[in-house]
């Protein structure tokens, strides 16, 4: 099933406690700032649940080894290794991706301030992001959150079923956090960069251009500009 991407965003596929797509937004961020289109081109926040996928919970020796490498790919993240108690690490980040789909129905923009908020709370912050309370924490502290509502929307359970049957719907043609698709029809697996993993259990980058970004957001500004020509 092809991925429907409105003009004037990109669909990305992606989890939270992902290190690689925790980069790949600050960089698209700054990128679409740089060139002065903010209010032109949006991120679709779409779940491909890494828990789910790999069938464990999340795992900190996995996790632990990535930050030294991807840390220092964007400093300003603030990335470190887990400074809480082991106890208080998070086993799932169900909770945290159903939250930035709550948040995407109040708008756009409270979803990737949530999202990049809920990624800096865990990565940076060691918080519990597993739990109900920490969301709801993590989104009074996001001006274009509606805390109240979303702790509602949680409550009830009202963003949980369409993002999952979008996550079934297309986690095959998904190749990882994260997978970006734009409105022109094409798509591509964490922008700029190529890594393997060592046999002792490593990540290594082999490539990393940070620039690919611009050109994601001029293509996603270009398809808003000819939808609303009308060709």
């Amino acid at each position: 099933m092809a991925v429907d991407v409105a003009p004037g965003t990109v669909a990305v596929y992606t989890d939270v406690v992902c290190a690689w797509s925790t980069v790949a937004f600050q960089r698209f961020y700054a990128a679409r700032s740089r060139l002065g289109l903010d209010d032109r081109v949006r991120v679709d926040h779409r779940l491909y649940l890494l828990e789910d996928i790999n069938r464990f919970a999340l795992p900190m020796r996995m996790l632990q080894a990535e930050i030294p490498v991807v840390g220092p790919l964007e400093p300003d993240l603030g990335m470190t290794p887990w400074q809480g108690q082991p106890s208080d690490w998070p086993v799932t980040a169900l909770l945290a991706d159903e939250a930035v789909h709550a948040a995407k129905a109040q708008s756009a923009a409270a979803a990737e301030q949530l999202d990049m908020a809920l990624r800096v709370a865990f990565f940076r912050d060691s918080r519990c992001i597993s739990m109900l309370h920490e969301v709801v924490d993590v989104a009074r502290g996001c001006d274009s959150v509606d805390a109240d509502a979303l702790a509602t929307a949680l409550d009830d359970g009202r963003a949980r079923g369409a993002m999952m049957a979008d996550y079934r719907a297309h986690v095959d043609e998904v190749q990882g956090s994260p997978h970006f698709f734009l409105a022109d029809g094409s798509d591509v697996h964490n922008p700029g960069i190529s890594l393997h993993w060592a046999d002792a259990g490593y990540p290594l980058v082999d490539a990393d251009d940070p620039d690919v970004y611009e050109d994601l957001v001029r293509r996603a500004a270009d398809a808003a500009a000819r939808a609303g020509a009308g060709t």
